[in-house]
């Protein structure tokens, strides 16, 4: 287990908004970010673009996350392949893998819906610890805000799982 570096992920999912009741469906990107601890650095990045097999991506999820069916189609591929890619690129079990809330549980349950094997073991979920660190027992904050509280600035757009995994490499770089 390498504990120098971190791998930073984002998933954006199918998503529908009606009546103003927003849900969830397949993985459509992971976004990725690694960290090196000692050098203080964002080493390496990469974006997958999942093929859903059962959902569709929504007028709402278009102009949520910006990525089109076209996009999907082109470039999209099928998860067990993206989880190979992942594996061979960002080192699998040999590394730690953070989200900003629970990504590891929607991975790990689409992964057991589709009989896949989770690319990883180890998972810090960065918005527990950074209530820990800032005694937010009660209180729940979202990434962005998180991010701005620390003095970084945010860099692109929301909902990209390629943007987010970044900003949240940076986080992750001030929390770790």
């Amino acid at each position: 287990m390498n504990h120098n570096r971190v791998v930073c992920f984002d998933l954006e999912m199918c998503c529908w908004n009606e009546n103003g009741v927003g849900r969830t469906g397949e993985i459509i990107e992971i976004g990725l970010a690694e960290v090196d601890l000692k050098s203080g650095n964002i080493v390496k990045r990469a974006q997958y673009y999942v093929k859903p097999e059962h959902d569709e991506v929504s007028k709402f999820c278009v102009e949520l996350t910006g990525i089109t069916p076209r996009t999907i189609e082109k470039q999209g591929r099928p998860l067990g392949e993206v989880l190979q890619s992942m594996i061979k690129n960002y080192g699998g079990n040999k590394k730690i893998y953070a989200a900003w809330g629970r990504d590891d549980e929607i991975l790990r349950e689409e992964c057991e819906r589709k009989g896949l094997d989770m690319p990883f073991k180890e998972f810090l979920n960065l918005a527990t610890l950074y209530r820990i660190q800032h005694r937010m027992k009660e209180k729940r904050i979202g990434h962005r805000d998180a991010q701005q509280a620390l003095g970084i600035d945010w860099e692109g757009r929301q909902h990209s799982g390629y943007v987010d995994a970044y900003n949240l490499a940076k986080v992750a770089l001030a929390i770790l």
